[in-house]
């Protein structure tokens, strides 16, 4: 009888169980946190289908505990969680697992809210109606340590400073967003509830220059109505 070589004939075996193992560890490990059941659902199934990630837990926000401990490697989470429990559990991903990096889904966040994410950790914002391909874009940067803001933000003289304080760690330079005077007064003005016009002969200019003003505070301060300008004036008032 011919003899075999130990390791001869289960050496392909081996070397194919190894090449599955290897390329399984390569895929990228995702969590999605996401109260919408059908969104969640639909999310997995999206992802699913691509050979280079895989969905390792999902849970809405009232979940999050249930976590199995897994540390995905990136963690989509909404923005929109009911309680407004966003940033606990932003906050909470990046205490328990600190290799895991956290893309915000949905709206985006105004000002105040931005910088909070910002230190919290998070490193990615994408839309929720954003195109596959710039959802998977954005999970495969992020898993490889970029930080990504949706071309939305990118535009704008904030999203330059947003993107400096999150690629060099620094979120303090989000304070160097700042209003001229002129724009201060606006803002001021549009807290008390007067209109383009009412602010123009206050101030004894054109409507269409207070108009300007209005778009440069808002795309400044990522705010999308004069309701959030009032608001930001009303707390900066108490700050």
């Amino acid at each position: 009888m011919r003899e075999t070589v130990p390791g001869v004939v289960s050496a392909p075996k081996n070397l194919l169980f190894q090449s599955v193992i290897y390329y399984y560890l390569l895929m990228i490990s995702i969590g999605i946190i996401e109260d919408n059941r059908l969104v969640r659902e639909g999310l997995i199934g999206l992802l699913s289908n691509l050979s280079d990630v895989r969905v390792v837990s999902s849970a809405s926000g009232d979940e999050t505990a249930m976590l199995p401990d897994v540390k995905a490697q990136v963690v989509l989470l909404d923005v929109g969680l009911s309680h407004g429990h966003s940033l606990r559990v932003a906050k909470q991903i990046r205490q328990d697992w600190p290799d895991s990096r956290v893309i915000l889904m949905d709206v985006l966040p105004v000002y105040e809210d931005l910088v909070q994410f910002v230190n919290a950790g998070v490193s990615g914002f994408v839309m929720k109606d954003a195109t596959l391909e710039d959802l998977i874009s954005t999970v495969r940067s992020v898993a490889q340590g970029g930080q990504v803001l949706p071309p939305q933000m990118a535009t704008t003289l904030f999203a330059r400073i947003a993107t400096d304080a999150v690629v060099r760690g620094r979120p303090e330079a989000l304070e160097a967003v700042r209003m001229t005077p002129r724009e201060r007064e606006v803002i001021n003005l549009i807290a008390e509830g007067l209109s383009n016009k009412e602010i123009a002969t206050r101030l004894e200019i054109a409507t269409d220059t207070v108009k300007s003003h209005v778009r440069n505070v808002m795309e400044k301060l990522m705010l999308h109505t004069r309701l959030q300008i009032a608001a930001f004036a009303h707390r900066e008032s108490k700050g």
